[in-house]
């Protein structure tokens, strides 16, 4: 069988391979981009207008009502989603089917409803508190501010438990036997052992839930809650300018979701750093033992 000579193919010249369709894709991929770029410079949008309301007192005001909201209905859908984790996941019956009620019914209807739900409430209970104690209407303790946070907050908490759950399964059962067998009782070693060991599963998807919760308090603004995109709209109903406003509402929630991304990127390396310490002092104390 003949062969060929190395020095045979000296002579020939490597082309590198072109790939069309990458330039194809990239090119209608600048055009589309130019031809929204060229829309919004070019069109009826009055840029001055919305350098005006970007830094408007009533917009601020949105913004911070939108950032309070989000913070506050985290903290409730955490703290209810860490409390309903273990109930579902408890050998009692009965608060494993409470626990598996609320999540099924707040993951099953839309956030929304659930908004106008707790704002309608008075329909139901007209007052509310300890008769011969103290009684209030309904509808002066359910305020739009206060039908948000239940809404946001509570329906949250049924989507976090899922999400704990799952961090905590992600756990070797192995850790909680040896916890219970140096004396721990189960929410102790769930407390000491477990959920600091899943957290590095469970804040990502926690993180991506804060940046929805940014989001979804927009929703409020059916209720008359003044967030940002409610503030908007109220301006516009006046003024007419309405891409203008809706674009400043747009920049502001980008700006927003932006700096909590970052948050959620720092915490994410503290955990994993933490998770590398860990498994280091474990390392070293097994070679210890072994040596």
């Amino acid at each position: 069988m003949s062969t060929i000579s190395p020095y045979a193919i000296d002579h020939l010249k490597v082309v590198p391979r072109r790939y069309y369709g990458r330039w194809l894709s990239a090119a209608l991929i600048l055009l589309a981009l130019g031809f929204v770029v060229h829309a919004f410079a070019h069109g009826q949008i009055e840029w001055a207008v919305v350098a005006k309301f970007m830094t408007a007192k009533v917009i601020l005001q949105g913004l911070l009502n939108t950032i309070l909201m989000t913070i506050y209905a985290m903290v409730v859908g955490i703290v209810l989603g860490v409390v309903f984790a273990v109930m579902v996941m408890s050998p009692n019956k009965l608060l494993k089917a409470v626990a598996t009620f609320y999540i099924w019914f707040f993951r099953g209807t839309p956030l929304l409803l659930q908004m106008l739900l707790w704002f309608n409430l008075a329909l139901v209970f007209p007052t509310m508190g300890i008769p011969g104690w103290f009684e209030a209407r309904t509808v002066d303790i359910i305020t739009p501010f206060v039908a948000s946070l239940l809404g946001l907050g509570i329906g949250q908490g049924a989507y976090t438990a899922e999400v704990v759950r799952g961090g905590i399964l992600a756990v070797d059962n192995g850790q909680t036997e040896a916890a219970k067998a140096i004396g721990m009782t189960r929410l102790t070693a769930l407390r000491r052992i477990v959920l600091p060991q899943a957290m590095r599963v469970i804040i990502p998807p926690v993180g991506n839930e804060v940046i929805s919760m940014i989001k979804l308090t927009s929703v409020a603004s059916v209720i008359q809650f003044s967030e940002i995109l409610h503030n908007a709209q109220t301006i516009y109903f006046a003024n007419a300018r309405v891409i203008e406003l809706l674009i400043v509402a747009t920049v502001w929630y980008l700006a927003v979701v932006t700096v909590f991304s970052i948050g959620q990127h720092f915490l994410e390396q503290v955990f994993a750093r933490e998770r590398r310490a860990r498994a280091r002092t474990r390392a070293a104390g097994a070679q210890g033992a072994t040596g």
